[in-house]
């Protein structure tokens, strides 16, 4: 991966952790930077995905590429405010 690419991932990375925050339904209590850094995960976990399914480089906008990082996104937002709920008594 060049470093353009690192750089773009970690932009997508912001918006795909604030996107997977806005489609949980219900308040998380984590904060904002755990967020983000949930959403870099998760942009890097999903295009890694996508290109195991051969989805990864498509003519136009890749769909398919970043539902899959929202997927990820809500799936590890989900899993880090119950462990973070857990861990601070709330």
């Amino acid at each position: 991966m060049e470093i353009s690419g690192i750089i773009s991932a970690l932009v997508i990375g912001l918006v795909i952790g604030a996107l997977g925050r806005l489609v949980l339904p219900g308040r998380q209590s984590i904060p904002i930077w755990l967020t983000v850094v949930i959403g870099i995960v998760a942009a890097f976990i999903g295009t890694a995905i996508a290109g195991g399914f051969g989805v990864a480089d498509t003519a136009g906008i890749d769909w398919i590429e970043l539902a899959l990082q929202i997927g990820v996104a809500v799936a590890g937002v989900a899993a880090t405010a119950g462990l973070y709920a857990r861990r601070s008594g709330r």
